[in-house]
């Protein structure tokens, strides 16, 4: 079973539905958003920031198979420079990205363990290494994620269980849409190549760290060279 939060939109629905056509037992989950996919039966609506929310969902979509892989794709953004951010709106950030992270992690690891495999697969952000104005809560839930692998691989490895981050640069799906036009033209001058990644390069990259058994507790940079 291949789990995916924030399956409705972006990266998450590119992911969710690849997948899906390739019939692999996928689910998904989505929240704010409306899921317009031919596979919507396969969504639920679940609040990653509520653990019973994640919890229900995982155990309503339990697998026996022992081929468990979670991908974490929920994620928002809030931008403020740090002095003027609503703290409320800094914070749900932190929820969602990190917070709800860890839900999803936390009720996937028993089931995994108990199988004695799983691949843990989250979706971070070379935000979190570089420092751009506005994005101290952006900033800050991503990279908390490169310690959170690193002590979970710690914990899991003896049981079949890698988990990895994927840092993304900026892609022509996802949040890059979301950034106002009049930015577009700087963004694309600072990524050494000049061009945005395209989704199959994170798919390619997901498919790598579900093969790779030694790879664990650690970040990939898929950024065209982005610092």
């Amino acid at each position: 079973m291949i789990y995916i939060t924030g399956a409705a939109r972006g990266i998450g629905k590119f992911l969710f539905e690849h997948f899906s056509n390739e019939g692999l037992n996928v689910v998904g989950t989505y929240n704010n958003s409306v899921p317009d996919s031919k596979y919507a039966a396969q969504l639920s609506k679940v609040d990653i920031t509520n653990s019973a929310s994640v919890g229900n969902w995982f155990t309503n979509n339990a697998d026996d198979t022992g081929s468990n892989i979670l991908i974490n794709c929920a994620g928002i953004n809030y931008s403020a420079l740090a002095h003027k951010a609503d703290l409320d709106e800094w914070k749900n950030v932190v929820n969602v990205n990190l917070i709800g992270t860890f839900n999803a992690i936390y009720s996937a690891l028993p089931s995994m363990r108990k199988s004695g495999y799983g691949r843990i697969i989250n979706l971070s952000s070379v935000v979190g290494q570089k420092g751009t104005v506005g994005t101290s809560a952006y900033a800050a839930s991503k990279s908390a994620l490169s310690g959170l692998a690193k002590s979970i691989a710690a914990e899991n490895a003896i049981k079949g269980i890698t988990i990895n981050n994927i840092n993304l640069g900026y892609f022509d799906i996802g949040m890059f849409n979301e950034v106002p036009k009049k930015f577009h033209s700087a963004l694309l001058s600072s990524i050494p190549n000049n061009s945005l990644g395209q989704p199959k390069d994170i798919l390619s990259t997901i498919n790598y760290i579900i093969d790779t058994d030694y790879l664990n507790g650690t970040s990939i940079d898929l950024s065209a060279g982005l610092v």
